[in-house]
């Protein structure tokens, strides 16, 4: 078994052992859920073969099975799906244990980091993950204040992006400092939290926000009565 397999199974491992809890019942959201795994997946998954391809980062063959699809390990591509699950699992149980309210957010707040964003894009023009990482950022918060702007306002949706936090750091620092995941110096700005490049911290945010936005739209739409 290869590290990176083996992280997915980590990861993986406890939301599925409790999605059947009675409280939570997570297994009744899963439409909702490979909805949003498949969307918001497919598109980083090209973004993440285009980079690849590139040079912006790599992979260690030491620490994968060798099976690549479209330049990419195997595991890499599991990573869309076995991180967004556990993280939308995280999510459903906050929601279910912590009592939710809203900030007096207006939408032109959201809009004003939109734009934030894509000036830093076209600034970081020269480092093609830094530049990607804004845009997709950017593009997270016009999207959500346009598609769900209550989300934005909401504590649990704050609360769940600064819990994911936490696995982020643990699981990026392991991919990183072994390191299983590799990454071209010209394609970021160079600054590291340890061992992780800097603008993991929004590629994440981004991530795991896209998978929210996307798995509450579906949700209202096609099983409105688990909202």
């Amino acid at each position: 078994m290869s590290t990176y397999l083996l992280i997915n199974i980590l990861i993986i491992s406890i939301p599925l052992l409790f999605s059947f809890e009675r409280k939570i019942r997570f297994y009744r959201r899963l439409p909702s859920v490979g909805v949003s795994v498949l969307v918001v997946g497919t598109a980083y998954l090209i973004w993440d073969a285009a980079a690849t391809a590139r040079g912006h980062w790599g992979f260690n063959p030491e620490h994968v099975l060798g099976i690549r699809i479209a330049g990419l390990p195997v595991e890499e591509i599991l990573f869309f799906v076995t991180v967004p699950y556990a993280c939308l699992f995280l999510y459903e149980t906050i929601r279910v244990y912590i009592r939710e309210y809203s900030f007096p957010l207006s939408g032109w707040f959201q809009r004003s980091i939109a734009i934030v964003c894509i000036i830093a894009a076209v600034y970081f023009s020269h480092q093609p993950y830094t530049q990607t990482v804004f845009i997709f950022t950017g593009l997270f918060f016009i999207l959500s204040s346009i598609l769900d702007l209550q989300m934005l306002r909401s504590n649990i949706f704050w609360f769940y992006i600064v819990l994911t936090y936490l696995p982020f750091f643990i699981v990026n620092y392991t991919l990183t400092s072994i390191p299983v995941v590799t990454y071209g110096d010209f394609a970021f700005s160079g600054i590291r939290f340890t061992t992780i490049p800097i603008e993991d911290f929004l590629y994440s945010f981004s991530l795991l926000g896209f998978n929210v936005l996307v798995y509450r739209f579906v949700i209202k739409r096609w099983q409105p009565h688990l909202k």
